[in-house]
């Protein structure tokens, strides 16, 4: 049998909280989005605020996927 390999957590504890708190602002109607400052209603639109908030902070949490990764060449 192989040896499983040990992983590391990709979010750190900080960072669910900040989304935590997004989602929870986002369910009261208190979330607004950046520069429009529009209401935010999508959930993945949420997750993303509080990560993005998560990186300001400094928390553990991966890099932002650049559009020039996304883009197949």
């Amino acid at each position: 049998m192989a040896a499983r390999k040990k992983t590391t957590r990709k979010y750190g504890p900080t960072a669910s909280q900040d989304v935590e708190l997004a989602m929870r602002e986002m369910e009261e109607g208190k979330l607004k989005s950046g520069r429009s400052g529009k209401k935010v209603t999508s959930r993945k639109q949420a997750i993303a605020i509080g990560l993005s908030e998560a990186r300001h902070s400094g928390a553990k949490v991966p890099k932002r996927k650049s559009a020039a990764r996304k883009r197949k060449k």
